[in-house]
C-alpha cells in the first residue's frame, strides 16, 4: 500500500491595501465612484440614477483600460456546454448546482470569470497616504 503524499502547508500572506487603495483613488478621479456609491439614491428618480450611472460607468471603464488588462478565465461562449477534468484549477472555475462524486464535472457555462493578466497602476510617492483617496476640496 502507498503512503499518501503529505499536504504541503498552506501559506496565508498578508495583503497590503495600498494598491486596492490606488485603484479606489482612480475609480474617484475618473469616475466620482465614491460619490456614486455613498449617496443615498432613495429620493432620486431612476431616470436621473441612470444618467450618472452612464458617467460613473464610462470613467470606471477608462480607469479598468488605462491600469488593468482583463482577460477571460474561459474562451468558450456563455451558454455552451463544457467538461471539467479530474484536477481542474478550483480557484479559476466555481461549480454550482447539483455537485455529485468526482470530477470530471459536464456543465453549462454561466459566466465567463475574469483575470486580471496585468496590473500597471501608477508608482507612488514615498511617504504618499494611500488612505487618502481624494482630497478635500476647498476653493477659496
Amino acid at each position: 500500500m502507498k503512503k499518501a503524499e503529505p499536504t504541503p502547508p498552506v501559506i496565508i500572506r498578508e495583503a497590503t491595501p495600498d494598491a486596492a487603495l490606488q485603484v479606489l483613488g482612480l475609480l474617484q478621479k475618473e469616475a466620482r465612484f465614491l460619490d456614486f456609491v455613498q449617496e443615498d439614491l432613495s429620493g432620486h428618480a431612476d431616470a436621473d440614477i441612470g444618467a450618472v450611472g452612464r458617467v460613473v460607468h464610462e470613467g470606471c471603464r477608462k480607469v479598468l483600460k488605462n491600469h488593468i488588462d482583463l482577460v477571460t478565465v474561459r474562451t468558450e461562449t456563455e451558454g455552451s456546454r463544457l467538461t471539467l477534468p479530474k484536477g481542474f484549477d478550483a480557484s479559476s472555475v466555481r461549480v454550482s448546482g447539483n455537485i455529485v462524486g468526482e470530477p470530471p464535472f459536464t456543465g453549462t457555462l454561466i459566466h465567463r470569470g475574469w483575470r486580471a493578466a496585468a496590473v500597471n497602476l501608477p508608482k507612488m510617492a514615498e511617504g504618499h497616504d494611500a488612505s487618502i483617496l481624494a482630497p478635500a476640496e476647498v476653493e477659496l
